[in-house]
């Protein structure tokens, strides 16, 4: 499950225990959570987020960058955070496969995330040129719609079980905005 966390809601006082409170709640077990931060939430308050960071990792949550390359990269705090999936903004992703700018930043983040045993996941992936380029680049996951439209949460179980036999796929709701929804699925 994977969840997009504001800069708001992660400078809450007491974030990380609501996210356990959340946890015990729900039963989700802490290696099935994602929290996806941006870049600029990050490096807004270094000192304060790798302290937060080291306690939501320490629980065993899966921390990935959202939007990687749109922000003010510091590959400094990349090995500081110990994330484990860097997203490749859609900016990236919409040209990828005739752009030869994009195609080579694209190139470079997938090159860079595998050298530090990170999964990279490519966001607004739409056609099949630019799933041929990412899956050519070892690109681990994609998101957008070249599989899927945003589903409504009661839509959720009926496309699991039409994959049922395709590679993992997962959708993950982003706030209340269903137009934000999106599905993800492995390339392997």
């Amino acid at each position: 499950m994977a969840v997009n966390v504001s800069a708001v809601q992660f400078r809450q006082t007491g974030f990380c225990e609501f996210v356990r409170r959340v946890l015990d709640e729900t039963g989700l077990s802490p290696q099935y959570l994602e929290l996806e931060l941006t870049e600029s939430l990050l490096l807004a308050d270094a000192n304060v987020t790798l302290s937060v960071l080291k306690e939501l990792k320490n629980m065993g949550i899966t921390l990935a960058i959202d939007d990687f390359g749109t922000g003010y990269s510091s590959f400094n705090y990349l090995r500081q955070f110990r994330v484990s999936k860097l997203k490749i903004d859609r900016s990236f992703i919409r040209d990828v496969a005739v752009n030869p700018d994009d195609a080579a930043i694209t190139t470079a983040i997938i090159s860079m995330a595998k050298s530090l045993k990170l999964k990279v996941i490519a966001e607004g992936v739409e056609n099949e040129g630019q799933m041929s380029f990412l899956r050519a680049h070892r690109c681990d996951e994609i998101q957008g719609y070249y599989f899927c439209k945003p589903l409504t949460a009661d839509k959720v179980a009926d496309k699991l079980r039409e994959y049922s036999t395709e590679p993992q796929f997962v959708t993950k709701p982003v706030g209340d905005n269903q137009d934000n929804n999106h599905c993800e699925m492995s390339i392997h």
